[in-house]
């Protein structure tokens, strides 16, 4: 019998690996570092994942893949290709820009948050992260989900005595594990009709299933499909995302808005697009159908919240992040109806490039005003460009972006390219749903910006920002201005080559 598995292609699996072997660094390190020197354990995490992200410019050139069958080249557990790439470099990116933010955090918190474990279990996650975009086969792509989202379940409820950070994180854990129960049903069901996991081997052999397995087949399909639904908060999957976010340190809540949304996305892209193109006539409509929910449930409940309502400010984040999901599904809806599904998935990565720097962005200025503010209402916001006109200038711009109205352009064009994935699939209704959806987020977003030039209620105070939380803000303010000036490079940075 001929060895299963070909040489490792080490470089291709570098950028997750490193970010793993800093976390186990981290951990060690830890044992050995005095209390006063654990601010280094950040900074080495800091220096970790930025060495992760800039390992994937080596991959930039070509496809690659390894833990390959010595009998079928093309049935491979890990590639590096476009999509692997574009995928990594926003989880990198994302979990770079919480661990600026996470530095700052832990200081403040003042011994309340364990460092070390902190940081390993960050860097844990985003390892599994890394990993999950380049998975190419079910077994793979289950366990990254898995390595992702366990050390989030700690670092939710990481708050030390902190009755809402335990019940966020008992809340997350609970949906996950039912999520993860799910997938796997709807994957052994896969796995017993098709005799393979490997997704390009999945996406031939399922065409040809026996009839007396066709529904078997399907409900695998659509148990696979829920599962990753309750990953990317997808309605009616979303409700332990608001509690979950305000439950866990700022940063981490940020961290899941983007990272976390970006792992279910790019599963529910390489299971639908990659492994099940044929069923598209099953998840396509079922997508479809989501994506009208998701957007709607998300907007309105952000449309509720109160202004003087303790951590309005996040629940708000949280809504939204949700009401973007649905904006996020569109897309890949669209690749079950359409002829060219690269293009649509493409506009998937795109809005998703957009949504991460922005809302990194609007978490980082929460994370600011958190510093005087705790309770984090969206009253506390207001007259916040008396107190740091940057600071209120910047946050202005981020919501008008996740608005998609000028001068956040690089939002206008994410909107307009999900909203021409579903015209040119056909899908006139969820165009419509979406259209309508945009407009009652501009609501709640305008609302938010003009509170922010209101003259402010007593003497405005100012503080000094700290140097990490100035670099995250200022990171991805650059980021945004600079796309939106030119917007077109999203677009041709997203084109993901998955076929």
């Amino acid at each position: 019998m001929s060895s299963l598995v070909q040489s490792v292609d080490w470089l291709a699996i570098a950028p997750p690996t490193l970010a793993a072997v800093v976390g186990l660094v981290v951990l060690v390190a830890d044992l050995f570092i005095g209390e006063e020197k654990k601010a280094v354990l950040g900074w080495v995490s800091v220096a970790g994942l930025a060495a992760s992200a800039l390992l994937l410019l080596p991959l930039r050139d070509g496809d690659r893949a390894t833990f390959c069958l010595t009998g079928d080249a093309h049935a491979c557990s890990y590639t590096a290709d476009r999509f692997t790439l574009v995928i990594q470099f926003l989880v990198l990116g994302g979990a770079l820009l919480a661990a600026l933010l996470s530095v700052t955090a832990l200081k403040d918190a003042n011994k309340d948050l364990p460092e070390g474990e902190f940081w390993f279990l960050l860097l844990s996650s985003a390892a599994g992260a890394a990993l999950l975009p380049a998975s190419r086969d079910l077994a793979t792509l289950i366990v990254a989900l898995e390595v992702a989202s366990l050390p989030a379940f700690a670092l939710v409820g990481i708050k030390r005595g902190d009755k809402k950070s335990s019940e966020a994180a008992l809340k997350f854990f609970l949906s996950s594990v039912t999520a993860t129960a799910v997938s796997l049903m709807g994957v052994s069901f896969i796995y017993a009709t098709t005799g393979s996991l490997y997704l390009t081997q999945i996406a031939d052999k399922i065409q040809h299933v026996d009839g007396q397995f066709h529904t078997l087949a399907q409900a695998g399909v659509v148990l696979t499909l829920v599962g990753f639904a309750f990953k990317t908060a997808a309605v009616p999957f979303h409700f332990w995302v608001p509690d979950t976010y305000v439950g866990a340190p700022l940063p981490i809540a940020a961290y899941l808005s983007v990272v976390g949304k970006a792992v279910g996305f790019s599963g529910l892209i390489l299971v639908t697009v990659v492994a099940l193109p044929s069923y598209g006539d099953v998840w396509g409509p079922a997508l479809a159908v989501l994506a009208a929910l998701t957007m709607t449930v998300g907007n309105v409940g952000a449309l509720r919240q109160q202004a003087t309502r303790a951590y309005s400010a996040v629940r708000l984040l949280a809504w939204s992040s949700v009401g973007q999901a649905g904006y996020l599904l569109v897309p890949i809806a669209s690749a079950g109806y359409s002829k060219d599904a690269d293009k649509a998935i493409g506009s998937t990565v795109a809005y998703a490039l957009m949504y991460a720097v922005v809302n990194l962005g609007a978490f980082a200025v929460a994370a600011l005003v958190a510093r005087t503010s705790p309770l984090n209402r969206i009253s506390d916001y207001r007259g916040l460009y008396a107190r740091s006109p940057l600071s209120a200038l910047i946050l202005g711009f981020f919501l008008l972006c996740l608005a998609g109205l000028p001068p956040g352009i690089i939002g206008l064009f994410a909107k307009v390219t999900v909203f021409a994935a579903a015209v040119d699939a056909g899908l006139g209704w969820l165009a419509v749903v979406m259209a309508v959806n945009v407009v009652i987020a501009l609501f709640y977003y305008l609302q938010w910006t003009t509170l922010l030039f209101r003259a402010p209620e007593g003497e405005p105070e100012k503080h000094r920002v700290p140097a990490p939380l100035t670099a995250a803000i200022a990171l991805t303010a650059v980021l945004g201005i600079a796309l939106s000036g030119a917007p077109q490079l999203v677009l041709r940075f997203s084109a993901t080559g998955l076929f």
